[in-house]
């Protein structure tokens, strides 16, 4: 089996694999590139259908970006990141419709072994390093509005339509349809009809479609 599969399926692997690396160093080359560009530039749109192929409609990432590979991630339509998303997807990332980041969100499948005789890095014949890690993937379901400063572990599901709170560090899946907060993250209470916002009918958009 080789590293690359053995990687998607969050057994343990090593990281420095010749088609490993070369997928990272064409995801890094593309999101330098993306960084430096004005939001209206087309080329920005170039970059994200070669960075993330898996991706639905209207995706909009404010940037900066910074992705392990990529192409292991979906985007669902009307997805929208402000500055400075971090997605390291050693396992799949999948990710709903009409979900938003806020600020300096990270979304982080790697695991490594809890004992340092595991996970510290072993040297080959050659004298050349490496170590073994693992991971597991990451769900955000559709309607998901993940705040500012949210970190989402490897393994980890949020169910459609729950809101993360700022700063909260999201360890364990958390259910469809709540507000939930802090470190670790943890259920605060159901979102209802209670949260409605009373807004004037002229200020109500009609979705299209």
């Amino acid at each position: 089996m080789t590293e690359l599969k053995k990687m998607l399926r969050g057994m343990l692997y090593d990281p420095t694999d010749g088609e490993l690396a070369a997928l990272r160093e064409t995801a890094h080359r593309l999101w330098r590139e993306y960084n430096t560009l004005d939001e209206a530039s087309p080329r920005r749109g170039e970059i994200l259908d070669e960075l993330f192929p898996n991706k639905g409609p209207d995706l909009f990432l404010a940037g900066p970006v910074y992705v392990d590979y990529g192409v292991f991630t979906t985007f669902g339509a009307r997805c929208y990141a402000n500055f400075n998303l971090t997605i390291l997807d050693t396992c799949p990332v999948t990710i709903g419709d009409d979900v938003m980041f806020g600020p300096n969100c990270s979304l982080l499948t790697p695991l490594h072994p809890l004992l340092p005789a595991q996970r510290n890095q072993r040297r080959r014949n050659n004298g050349s390093l490496y170590d073994l890690e693992y991971g597991a993937p990451i769900t955000v379901e559709s309607d998901c509005w993940i705040a500012s400063d949210v970190k989402i572990a490897g393994g980890v599901t949020i169910g459609r339509g729950t809101v993360i709170g700022a700063g909260s560090v999201v360890t364990r899946s958390i259910p469809a349809g709540v507000l939930a907060a802090g470190v670790p993250c943890r259920v605060i209470r159901p979102l209802t009809e209670n949260d409605l916002l009373d807004l004037k009918d002229e200020e109500l958009l009609e979705p299209e479609g």
